[in-house]
């Protein structure tokens, strides 16, 4: 449990580090949440879903999970669906690496920092 806690810190702390000092990192945050508020939005008014239930089928297309259990209907839906999939998959592959690297340079630091005074 405690590694558990431990890993939403050390997400929580990259998303707040790079928000502050990252350009490249702002516009993924903004444009990721653009993207899901949008798209939820979309479906909501478009399929006739529920927001959360609009929210879970984009997260889940954006993050590529794609259960199947909820499908647009209209050919509305379905052609917003296509090109979200293209803008949202690249923008969440991009913003997760981003936070990856955020953490992994943050260990990196620590350990130095610890190996600096050791000596």
């Amino acid at each position: 449990m405690l590694s558990f806690v431990l890993n939403i810190y050390r997400f929580a702390k990259a998303i707040v580090k790079g928000i502050k000092n990252d350009d490249e990192f702002k516009f993924l945050c903004f444009f990721l949440m653009f993207l899901l508020i949008g798209s939820t939005l979309f479906y909501s008014q478009t399929e006739h879903w529920s927001v959360i239930d609009s929210l879970y089928f984009s997260v889940m297309t954006m993050a590529t999970v794609g259960y199947g259990d909820f499908v647009p209907t209209t050919d509305l839906g379905k052609v917003f669906t296509i090109i979200y999939a293209f803008l949202s998959i690249g923008t969440f592959v991009v913003f997760t690496a981003k936070i990856v690297r955020l953490i992994l340079e943050d260990g990196s630091r620590r350990k130095l920092f610890k190996n600096s005074t050791r000596k």
